[in-house]
């Protein structure tokens, strides 16, 4: 059973910074073939914020480039992101994703932490 547990959202002003940290149990990011965060915000559908790949090729949203960095730590089995700069417009639930495929998609969420930046 694959469980992703989001922490690290809050409260912070606009500039500020928080890193948001996703644990995975259950089985190896290591074998994860992309690895990402992605957001909803109050009243929008949920977008893709930054994903990593098993190659560490990343991606990040237009709105976030230069501002936010995904990475992983396969040995700890974390997925995190690193968010600096914030705007208010950055407030919204972030979520994180881990997909396998083996033969199949396998395709994981966690619950959901949510981050709000004040003007």
């Amino acid at each position: 059973q694959v469980q992703l547990v989001e922490s690290g959202g809050g409260l912070v002003q606009a500039g500020g910074s928080l890193r948001l940290s996703c644990a995975a149990s259950g089985r190896s990011i290591f074998s994860a073939n992309t690895m990402g965060w992605y957001r909803q915000g109050p009243g929008k559908q949920r977008e893709l914020v930054a994903t990593i790949t098993s190659a560490g090729s990343t991606n990040y949203a237009d709105s976030v480039k230069g501002r936010f960095t995904i990475s992983r730590d396969v040995a700890k089995n974390m997925v995190y992101l690193q968010m600096n700069s914030l705007k208010p417009e950055d407030t919204a639930v972030y979520y994180c994703n881990v997909q396998w495929v083996i033969y199949t998609l396998y395709d994981y969420w966690g619950q959901g932490t949510q981050v709000t930046v004040s003007s």
